[in-house]
């Protein structure tokens, strides 16, 4: 959580940003100058923006939202809750109460003012919000179409939008930076990190427009057309959970408030119900524990920031959901993760001790460094197709784990599973054995280390 207090023409600018680090973005809470505090594109937990508003001495009264998320679970509905009025863009068509805006709606935001730009580019819908004092710009909230260092990704509607939104965020942005001064603050909420980024996005520390005209890619093309070439090169794969939330967050999500669900005990026989109902175990206990001994069939993912991206990317979210957790593990954090990915039906937790006591067996996986890797075994590399393209194993196989599931029992072979530290390698691991696959070993070591003992 980042709290910035900047003088802009005058006016002392409040922003506290929110950031969730597993997803590469932030929302943002703005002071308004009366008492009342202005959230930009929630995530689904209200808990963040109203304990920093608590903080500030602020009631969130205005919530904003960018463009219908693809990957989270909108927090608007939760904030409407506790007494804020939502503006969303009219095209976006959403089906719960809020204040319907548009290209050029103007709306007065506690001592200060909203101006809306149409924006389209990673979505259709897409806007972008300017902070006004008066007729003085202060800062915009520009949600994915303009990000530090570039855009937001155009493919997650549909195959046949893919390029003309490509078209109209080289449009959109252009329109930014011809409108609007050097000095107005930039803030987006989709960043590097961000499965909807595109191409090189970084974090630069730049926070105006105006220090982004030097290297931002649609300023630096020659031309729309070379714009648009480049970023359709650069676009890799994404969670499959992107194609399932927009509609989702249309609709609008039900309502848990600050008091999220808990995961129950469940014993073994309400555990293989759940099994025999097509349920999964997820095991979020840390990659050395699941090593030692697992539940044949669990599925490693270890609870960390990038835990719901990566339960959203192996599993639908409509699988019946069992945790393995150990005593030290927030539960809540597990729970606020699955939620925000659209993960509601979470069954329960099962304690390794149930299992041992039902006389039934764990497996294991063995964890090995480079030096003790057998040179004849072949390696697996699950990483994205951009880190393996910028090094890897000589004669690797190389699937990005979240297309393990997809690839046919038989082409799949023995291997040393490796992604550079472990988690999403035991993840791998886990997936292959489940297909009925050995898995020789799983490494924490990347490329480089590897190649040092082969």
């Amino acid at each position: 959580m980042l709290c910035s207090s900047n003088r802009l023409n005058g006016v002392i600018l409040q922003i506290t940003a929110i950031a969730d680090p597993g997803l590469g973005n932030t929302a943002y809470l703005v002071d308004l100058g009366d008492g009342s505090g202005l959230v930009v594109d929630p995530e689904r937990d209200p808990r963040p923006y109203l304990e920093a508003a608590k903080r500030r001495r602020l009631k969130i009264k205005h919530v904003v939202e960018t463009h219908l998320h693809a990957d989270f679970v909108s927090g608007a509905r939760e904030l409407i809750a506790v007494g804020a009025n939502l503006l969303a863009p009219a095209a976006a068509n959403l089906a719960y109460p809020h204040t319907p805006v548009e290209d050029g709606t103007n709306v007065a935001v506690g001592d200060l003012q909203v101006t809306v730009i149409a924006t389209p580019g990673h979505t259709p819908e897409h806007v972008a919000y300017l902070l006004n004092d008066g007729d003085r710009p202060l800062a915009l909230f520009s949600g994915g179409t303009l990000m530090e260092g570039g855009v937001a990704r155009t493919d997650l509607v549909s195959p046949a939008l893919t390029v003309p939104l490509a078209r109209s965020a080289y449009r959109s942005v252009r329109r930014l930076f011809d409108e609007l001064p050097d000095e107005v603050e930039l803030h987006p909420t989709h960043g590097a990190g961000s499965f909807c980024s595109a191409g090189p996005a970084t974090e630069t520390g730049a926070r105006t427009m105006g220090s982004q005209r030097p290297h931002h890619p649609v300023l630096l093309a020659s031309s729309e057309d070379e714009f648009v070439s480049s970023l359709i090169g650069g676009l890799g794969t994404f969670p499959p959970y992107f194609l399932t939330l927009r509609p989702v967050n249309q609709a609008g999500p039900a309502i848990y408030g600050v008091d999220l669900p808990t995961l129950k005990p469940l014993d073994i026989d309400s555990l293989d119900q759940v099994l025999a109902d097509g349920g999964t175990i997820v095991d979020a206990r840390s990659i050395a524990q699941f090593g030692k001994g697992y539940i044949p069939g669990s599925i490693s993912n270890e609870l960390r920031d990038q835990f719901g991206t990566w339960l959203g990317w192996v599993l639908k979210a409509q699988t019946p959901v069992v945790v393995v957790l150990d005593a030290s593990q927030d539960e809540r954090e597990l729970v606020r993760q699955a939620l925000n990915v659209g993960f509601e039906n979470l069954s329960g937790r099962i304690d390794l001790d149930t299992w041992i006591a039902a006389g039934r067996a764990l497996n294991s996986i063995d964890i090995v460094d480079a030096a003790h890797i057998d040179p004849t075994a072949s390696i697996f590399d699950v990483r994205q197709q951009n880190e393996y393209e910028a090094g890897h194993v000589k004669d690797a196989m190389h699937v990005e784990l979240g297309a393990l599931t997809l690839m046919p029992a038989e082409e799949l072979l023995p291997a040393v599973v490796h992604c550079g530290h472990g988690q999403r390698a035991m993840t791998g691991a886990s997936l292959l054995a489940r297909a009925g696959v050995e898995t020789l070993a799983v490494t924490t070591a990347g490329p480089e280390e590897i190649a040092r003992y082969r």
